[in-house]
């Protein structure tokens, strides 16, 4: 809903499942990339055991990949964010012929990235960085150019937006107390803020895990937590490729101790399996159930009322150009 008066707020979602898997671009955006060398994998296959899983569940353990086919995959990915960057570049020349863009903030993330054969991966399905970590740039009135080096979550979008959306104390005091996340007001309007502390929880409990997976990211920290694996502890100041495991002993260790223990108070580990695979089950049965017969998708269906979606009886001919136009005159 707007208002070209400003009156009335507006809120638009615009989703592009691009870049993802299976890797493919339009040529347009493939050619880009004509003559640019591809880089390939920096990080070799590993033997953390979750990695292990993984790679038999895409069964990347027996079909291997050439290094052609691992830089084509890596160019698709590539030439689909070019992709996405001209859409997102189409709806900030939109919002400028509108009269918007100087009123409107712009919040641009995604919900993963991808291994793009990273550890001799594909996909997501880990807390690896070339998996978990997402884009997210922030622009719009009130927000100072910069960049802030404190781990955030896609947990924090919604009380930031609680906070952007002017919402008076009183009505969004009891929202967002009950959330995990923080507002990132206060680090956009100063990126180098030093009071400014970010950090992320995380759990993973679907493909290719028999118990569920934790993460705690703090500072230059990342801890992850399976209670079949051993832990695993990393310094992303120092080691961003994730590749010294701290977890294992030395002067890292009471540190390591003290993230455990965290885990252990936040999570319930046996109770989440257990309630998981409860729901797996429950969900079995009912695809079981629809087998048998004419199917009938449980997926919702929104209400469509066709009378009044086209051009009827029921308005205007000027109404409608006045409505369809923008800016309004």
């Amino acid at each position: 809903h707007y208002a070209i008066d400003g009156a009335q707020p507006f809120a638009m979602v615009a989703s592009f499942i691009h870049p993802h898997d299976p890797y493919v671009a339009r040529p347009e955006w493939w050619d880009l990339y004509q003559g640019e060398e591809i880089d390939l994998p920096k990080i070799g296959e590993t033997e953390d055991p979750h990695t292990q899983r993984l790679r038999t569940g895409i069964k990347a353990d027996v079909d291997g990949v050439t290094d052609e086919q691992v830089r084509n995959a890596r160019r698709a990915y590539y030439a689909n964010v070019s992709y996405v960057d001209s859409k997102i570049g189409q709806l900030v020349n939109t919002l400028k012929e509108a009269g918007l863009y100087e009123n409107t903030l712009i919040v641009v993330t995604a919900d993963h990235g991808d291994m793009l054969g990273e550890r001799g991966l594909w996909y997501k399905m880990n807390f690896f960085e070339h998996s978990a970590r997402v884009p997210l740039i922030i622009a719009g009135p009130g927000v100072q150019q910069g960049i802030c080096d404190e781990p955030v979550s896609l947990v924090d979008l919604y009380p930031t937006l609680l906070e952007v959306g002017s919402i008076g104390k009183q009505s969004s005091a009891g929202l967002t107390d009950a959330m995990d996340g923080q507002s990132l007001w206060p680090v956009l309007k100063s990126p180098q803020s030093q009071q400014f502390k970010g950090e992320v929880y995380a759990e993973y409990c679907a493909e290719c895990v028999s118990h569920p997976v934790f993460m705690i990211r703090r500072g230059p920290y990342k801890y992850i937590h399976c209670d079949v694996d051993p832990p695993q502890l990393y310094d992303l100041s120092n080691d961003p490729f994730e590749l010294n495991n701290l977890a294992e002993g030395g002067k890292y260790a009471q540190l390591a101790a003290d993230f455990d223990q965290e885990v252990s108070s936040r999570w319930n580990s046996a109770q989440l399996r257990e309630d998981v695979l409860a729901t797996q089950r429950q969900r079995r049965a009912v695809y079981r159930a629809m087998q048998a017969g004419r199917l009938t998708s449980w997926d919702y269906q929104p209400v469509r009322d066709a009378a009044n979606e086209y051009v009827r009886n029921h308005i205007e001919w000027t109404e409608l150009a006045e409505k369809a136009r923008f800016p309004r005159i």
